[in-house]
């Protein structure tokens, strides 16, 4: 079976839509993540940034990443994209996150718990895109080379048929998009975080430098 181009199918949709007559409703998970993605996506669509993330630990960081999203929203509007870029904030409720992860403590990075924060993500997301009466939905979570993007896309698309708004399809990684990202960020000065955002990842992230460390000072 051949594997889909999800970015072939973004420009097919991209060469057919009327520019600036579509909604988009868009999960972002950072500033970081959203920047090539606001870049690209801010010349077709009325874009909404959707910034739901209960996985997310502790609060303070949570904080900090709302508002450098917020921060590089403003900055982008203010350079007069031709499209304005509106921001709407869910509700910061970990303990939904903790409840899907209960039993899943254990699962490595990219595992059964990720799948689950993804989809507890995209379903909130395509759930509020319906209310907001968005003609798609997308998140920017497949911008990192460490996401699935198929596994992103399916779940998206069964979200789709559930909430009845069409899925963008999108593996934003393409075209140098990561790279686009990491130099938007150097170039706005936004934080980029080094863990996912929940105590999990954090902890395995910790796991993997003390790993690091002790292998170089053996040296």
């Amino acid at each position: 079976m051949n594997q889909r181009n999800y970015q072939r199918e973004l420009d097919s949709i991209l060469d057919r839509i009327p520019r600036g007559e579509k909604r988009l409703f868009l999960h972002s998970c950072c500033a970081p993540c959203s920047s090539y993605v606001l870049e690209y996506l801010s010349a077709y669509f009325q874009i909404t940034v959707f910034y739901f993330n209960p996985n997310i630990s502790p609060d303070g960081e949570y904080r900090h990443r709302l508002a450098e999203q917020k921060r590089l929203i403003e900055r982008y509007n203010r350079e007069g994209r031709r499209y304005p870029i509106l921001v709407q904030e869910g509700d910061y409720a970990p303990q939904r996150f903790f409840d899907m992860a209960g039993g899943l403590e254990d699962c490595p990075e990219g595992g059964e718990r990720c799948e689950n924060c993804f989809r507890l993500r995209l379903e909130e997301t395509a759930r509020q895109a319906l209310a907001a009466g968005a003609d798609y939905f997308a998140t920017t979570l497949s911008i990192s080379p460490l996401k699935n993007a198929p596994l992103l896309n399916r779940i998206g698309e069964e979200m789709a048929s559930t909430y009845g708004v069409p899925w963008l399809p999108s593996d934003f990684k393409k075209k140098n998009g990561y790279k686009r990202s990491v130099e938007l960020s150097a170039e706005y000065g936004l934080y980029r975080q080094d863990y996912c955002g929940c105590i999990y990842s954090k902890a395995e992230r910790a796991r993997h430098k003390d790993n690091r460390d002790k292998r170089e000072n053996s040296l």
